[in-house]
């Protein structure tokens, strides 16, 4: 199963369905938090609310077609980072990650997109990454922008969230712009 070390505290894991539970109280213990951001929190009222998700993660990243994994902070689960899909003709994908509130502010998902990014240059050879975040969610801006990610445009009311639609700034990044910018060798 897919398991990759970021640092010596941090560690991204495909969720099993023996995490359930695990990743259902980070849910439950963020659902103000993560309920302004994420449509999905509503839905998931008990860890067999995750039953049916789980397998569908797990046959993405068999697919070769991204991934759902868990972000671990000194063996905890403080959240989790997706690829929603690759576009192996385009070579691209698109990036979604959430964190518990108490886990915010370490550097935690910002040091979690640079190795992943990487890896996606380097290893799997993408060319294009997007980010999309709500416009309201400024610490959610703060990380696209940090990683040298350029913003492409807002699309208005972009999604609808509980009771109002939110505009969704879309980031992307290409493979030489990354080049660039860590010296690295995709090639």
């Amino acid at each position: 199963m897919f398991s990759f070390k970021v640092n010596d505290q941090i560690e991204i894991e495909l969720l099993q369905q023996q995490h359930k539970e695990e990743l259902f109280n980070l849910v439950d213990k963020n659902r103000e938090h993560l309920r302004r951001w994420l449509l999905w929190v509503d839905k998931r009222k008990s860890a067999e609310d995750f039953e049916p998700i789980i397998p569908i993660w797990i046959k993405n990243y068999a697919d070769n077609n991204g991934f759902d994994a868990g972000i671990r902070n000194n063996g905890k689960l403080v959240g989790m980072i997706g690829l929603h899909y690759i576009d192996w003709k385009n070579r691209s994908t698109s990036i979604g990650y959430f964190l518990s509130e108490e886990a915010q502010g370490k550097g935690i998902i910002t040091k979690s997109l640079q190795s992943i990014i990487d890896y996606l240059f380097k290893i799997i050879k993408l060319n294009r990454i997007e980010i999309q975040v709500a416009a309201s969610n400024l610490k959610s801006i703060a990380i696209p922008t940090r990683l040298g990610f350029v913003q492409e445009g807002i699309k208005r009311d972009g999604q609808w969230l509980y009771d109002h639609y939110e505009d969704l700034i879309t980031f992307s990044l290409l493979k030489n712009d990354w080049k660039k910018r860590t010296s690295i060798s995709c090639i």
